[in-house]
């Protein structure tokens, strides 16, 4: 039998290298090229999605480098980043140090408010926490961002964040007292004590410009196409080239993007990175659903929506000269954006696209998650809907999800809430309903707030999404 597989084998390689050693040479150019284009989609994508939502600043929003976007409402579907909360007041600085040199980021202090996020480089590699669960401690503190190869001594009184880039952003969320207007509103006061200005104005700096994005359709959800190339292109012009990632020079100039030169490839070119561009995608959904394996619960299907491997590598800022999970890095950043550097201590994430049964959310049928007791945060929790196919919230709908700050909300007699995904609210229950889309799919993530020890020690536990008959 051995000798048999051996000889099949022998075969297959032997009329493999035939076919291949017999293709003409243009033949085989264009197999590197797709080769290395679907490397280079999986390769760059944390920068390219960065890239993306500074460009949606720039375009949609009117804005500028070192800027603050933000939403001065609570955002609705027309925030088409990926995977983005509903719940809380967002701003985005986006830095670049290139020409303006050091970067101030003044946070306030935790006392009218509270400011939960992270300041990453343009791969999304976390630079630090800020606010209470980051390196100030809710004592408010100037981060002060330094370009690459910075030498010159650091002030007294600032958070240095060296940085291997010029550009990135910080992803700021101004957390609610509750889901009142007036809340939202203080919330919105709050967050404008945010401060970003060159480390060359701190004597007297500017007043920092918000740009408001409130009203527009901001969209930065994956391009599978040449615009994704596009985007890789403008960031290789911009940024050094790290050394861990020297490889991908020859990579990216065998498909036409390299430093100091046009992007421009011809008719052919385009077509064959079109194409690799859906082999990409494809590649990665196919690897999507086995994040979700294993479960965070022995009772259900909910999982943290990352990779061990990449939350590793990411939080130690790829430091491991052994590792390099690159794979997984890309796969979360199609559904994602942001990484903490210390997870588990502002906020924690669990996800789910399955319901109870092992079926894939239909956004056509009727669902009930039940969200025992005493959930274990000191802030809040939430439940959120989102396209399948495309990661951002479900266009077009009223409202994206639930949450204990939402407003109406229905508690059951002990003390659970029951919230309920569909095209229809059940009778009486329409402050406790998600819509979603009947021609399509959706995922669902629960964002626990200030997280306790019940979440981690799993003494609390959440129980799957159970498909019911819609009314």
């Amino acid at each position: 039998m051995t000798r048999t597989i051996l000889a099949v084998l022998a075969f297959v390689w032997v009329s493999t290298t035939s076919q291949a050693q017999n293709l003409p040479a243009e033949d085989l150019a264009r197999r590197a090229i797709e080769r290395r284009a679907v490397e280079a989609v999986i390769w760059g994508m944390p920068a390219v999605n960065t890239e993306l939502m500074f460009q949606a600043m720039i375009g949609s929003a009117k804005g500028k480098p070192n800027q603050i976007v933000y939403w001065s409402r609570l955002p609705d579907w027309k925030n088409q980043t990926l995977t983005p909360n509903p719940d809380v007041i967002y701003l985005m600085p986006f830095f670049n140090t290139k020409d303006a040199g050091p970067m101030v980021l003044e946070i306030p202090p935790a006392d009218d408010g509270v400011i939960n996020g992270t300041v990453m480089d343009v791969w999304q590699v976390p630079l630090e926490d800020v606010g209470p669960a980051g390196a100030d401690k809710g004592k408010g503190g100037k981060y002060l961002i330094l370009p690459p190869d910075h030498s010159a001594a650091i002030p007294d009184g600032y958070i240095a964040l060296p940085s291997m880039n010029y550009q990135g952003y910080a992803l700021l969320r101004s957390i609610l007292k509750s889901g009142s207007d007036a809340d939202v509103a203080k919330a919105v006061d709050y967050a404008k004590r945010i401060n970003l200005y060159p480390l060359s104005q701190a004597a007297n700096p500017a007043a920092t410009t918000f740009v408001d994005a409130i009203d527009v359709v901001y969209d930065s959800t994956i391009p599978y196409d040449l615009r994704f190339f596009q985007s890789l292109d403008r960031v290789v012009q911009i940024e050094p080239w790290i050394a861990r990632d020297k490889l991908m020079i020859d990579f990216l100039k065998s498909i036409g993007i390299e430093k100091g030169k046009p992007f421009n490839p011809d008719a052919k070119t385009q077509d064959i990175l079109k194409s690799a561009a859906l082999e990409a995608r494809a590649l990665l959904e196919s690897r999507y659903e086995g994040i979700f394996t294993p479960s965070y619960f022995d009772i259900s299907r909910w999982a943290l929506p990352a990779l061990p491997d990449y939350l590793k590598a990411s939080q130690d800022g790829f430091t491991d000269p052994n590792a390099y999970p690159f794979d997984s890095r890309g796969l979360v950043f199609t559904f994602a954006f942001f990484t903490p550097k210390h997870l588990g201590e502002g906020q924690f994430y669990l996800m789910t696209v399955k319901d109870k049964d092992g079926q894939n959310f239909d956004g056509g049928q009727g669902y009930r998650l039940n969200v025992p007791a005493n959930a274990p945060v000191n802030q809040y929790w939430s439940a959120t809907a989102y396209d399948r196919a495309t990661h951002g919230l479900i266009r077009g709908m009223p409202r994206s999800g639930r949450g204990s700050q939402s407003q109406g909300l229905q508690k059951n007699s002990d003390g659970s809430v029951d919230v309920y995904f569909g095209p229809t609210a059940p009778a009486g229950k329409e402050t406790n309903w998600v819509p979603t889309n009947p021609s399509g799919q959706f995922e669902v993530l629960f964002r626990f707030y200030g997280p306790e020890k019940p979440l981690f020690d799993k003494t609390w536990k959440l129980p799957d999404i159970e498909r019911i008959a819609v009314q």
